[in-house]
């Protein structure tokens, strides 16, 4: 059979078309076989193979094979199941990678906001449990600053001064902090602090819209509230708690070599040292 030739199979009555290279990046896999006709347990009727097995289940099968990469949904729970599917159709090294759930199961995400409101200023102070979302809210938060006439954070944006961008605070790994609104320089100035959080393009100055702004970017991004609490009345400390499901690290895995198992298994290595 040559390799530009498109194979139909019906796995568990579900109607898969791809290309015959398809099913043969695993010389030694079971599909790959099939094609010459050395498997029994694939029935050939008219002109389609016949495989009594999941057909939900093969669809990451042919993604594997079609991509070189590991994709699940982050609901998947089937772990055992794919591996056992995996492990008939001969594709051992795939097999070994779902074997390893702790490093494909998605985990929870805890980010928390502690917003303080004194007097013309507000404070942020954002805590996550995984460094990568502080690093990319840390690229999406930039707080400008510059001088401006008036009293408060509801004076007129100061368009004849340039706004300065100031670095945010990183504490750790898992937090930044930041600020907002007005504090008295000298005369009639004040010095001012603008928040813009990106996509958004506005520069806000009072603390309550920052606020409002940076929940509506969590909830965007895949975070759910799920709780506020007071953290210190006399100080006017607001906790807001979100959470979410992340996919793990090892959750795709890509083969960078020629296909075939030792090709598969130095990726799982890889990836079994950047989860230590």
């Amino acid at each position: 059979m040559s390799s530009r030739e498109v194979v139909v199979l019906s796995v568990g009555g579900v109607r898969f078309v791809t290309r015959a290279s398809t099913l043969q990046q695993f010389p030694d896999s079971r599909l790959a076989r099939m094609l010459n006709g050395d498997d029994q347990e694939f029935k050939l009727v008219n002109g389609e193979f016949f495989v009594d097995r999941d057909g939900a289940l093969f669809s990451y099968i042919m993604d594997f094979l079609r991509t070189l990469q590991v994709s699940l949904p982050t609901d998947f729970s089937d772990y055992q199941r794919l591996q056992r599917e995996a492990e008939f159709y001969g594709l051992c090294p795939l097999a070994d990678l779902l074997s390893q759930e702790h490093l494909l199961k998605p985990r929870l995400e805890i980010l928390e906001v502690r917003f303080s409101l004194q007097e013309m200023q507000a404070f942020f102070r954002i805590f996550c449990s995984c460094n990568t979302t502080i690093e990319a809210l840390a690229e999406q938060i930039t707080v400008f600053t510059g001088q401006q006439s008036g009293r408060g954070w509801n004076s007129p944006f100061p368009s004849q001064k340039p706004l300065v961008p100031l670095p945010l605070e990183r504490p750790s790994h898992h937090d930044l902090v930041f600020q907002c609104g007005t504090e008295y320089s000298a005369g009639d100035q004040f010095v001012a602090r603008y928040v813009s959080i990106k996509p958004d393009n506005r520069k806000l100055i009072n603390g309550t819209n920052v606020l409002g702004l940076l929940v509506d970017t969590l909830l965007r991004n895949g975070f759910r509230l799920i709780s506020t609490r007071t953290v210190a009345s006399e100080e006017n400390v607001e906790c807001y708690s979100f959470e979410r499901m992340k996919r793990a690290a090892g959750l795709t895995i890509v083969v960078n070599q020629t296909p075939g198992s030792s090709g598969v298994a130095q990726a799982r290595r890889n990836q079994v040292q950047k989860g230590k």
